[in-house]
């Protein structure tokens, strides 16, 4: 069963999304090596509910944290903890957060310090697919337009594309129909209509795709531990351009202000 959404609800997730690129924005400033990401979490979790909402994640099937926190290998779902990160760890953050009963979903890949130069083509090809992906994101395109869209330009690198996780609808539930996954043919899939919110997540591995959960029972990282990138948007579909309800703004302009 899939849930449209009315314009009011559709401005109730775009507050929600858009609080989630502020909290990340706010992890940014304090993402630097030697730091926990026990401490960034609650600096997520304090601003979160400094905004009169409530982590997404948190509690969610049982999981600990506000963030999710994956650090070079890790592909989603690493819990924060101990760990320092240090110079040249590539960090995928992602956050959820519920306000007036709607979640919004979203996450950045962050570069602690100087990352490779093949690391740093893989965080910007793997954003530049996101966005190839939501360009398809209209009303009377299928799914698989979404995911051929972003396998065809990933491809031609040679990165892997996790195909165990996928992207998803998301609205009253963190997790609704439908699946939305990064690869894909044209034309195949649900037909996507006007009202369906959307989170579209590229996991992109500059190694192989395959990947395993690590003993931690939610971990995933690469089978080879080559590092990964992810990017996520919650999406409204729309009549001829999609309306992306989170936002990268806040998140890009701290990361100028912090390397200029």
């Amino acid at each position: 069963m899939i849930y449209f959404k009315t314009d009011e609800e559709i401005e109730l997730q775009r507050e929600s999304s858009l609080l989630v690129g502020k909290t990340l924005a706010e992890v940014a400033k304090h993402l630097k090596p030697g730091v926990l990401t026990a401490e960034l979490d609650k600096v997520a979790e304090t601003f979160i509910r400094d905004h009169q909402a409530i982590p997404g994640f948190k509690g969610y099937g049982g999981f600990p944290g506000t963030l999710c926190i994956s650090v070079n290998e890790q592909v989603v779902h690493g819990i924060p903890g101990n760990r320092a990160l240090k110079e040249g760890d590539l960090v995928s953050v992602d956050c959820g957060v519920l306000k007036h009963g709607f979640y919004g979903d979203s996450a950045y890949t962050f570069a602690v310090g100087e990352v490779s130069q093949d690391v740093k083509l893989l965080m910007e090809r793997t954003k530049a697919c996101l966005y190839l992906g939501i360009e398809q994101a209209i009303d009377g395109n299928r799914v698989g337009d979404i995911g051929f869209a972003i396998q065809s330009y990933i491809d031609q690198f040679g990165y892997g594309i996790v195909r165990e996780l996928v992207g998803h609808g998301v609205g009253k539930k963190l997790h609704e129909k439908p699946e939305v996954p990064n690869y894909g043919k044209r034309g195949n899939g649900i037909k996507l209509r006007s009202g369906m919110v959307i989170a579209i997540e590229p996991m992109i591995n500059l190694g192989g795709r395959s990947v395993t959960q690590e003993a931690d029972g939610w971990t995933i990282r690469t089978s080879d531990r080559m590092p990964s990138a992810h990017y996520e948007h919650t999406v409204a579909i729309r009549d001829g351009k999609a309306d992306v309800l989170s936002s990268f703004e806040e998140i890009e302009s701290v990361l100028n202000k912090l390397n200029g």
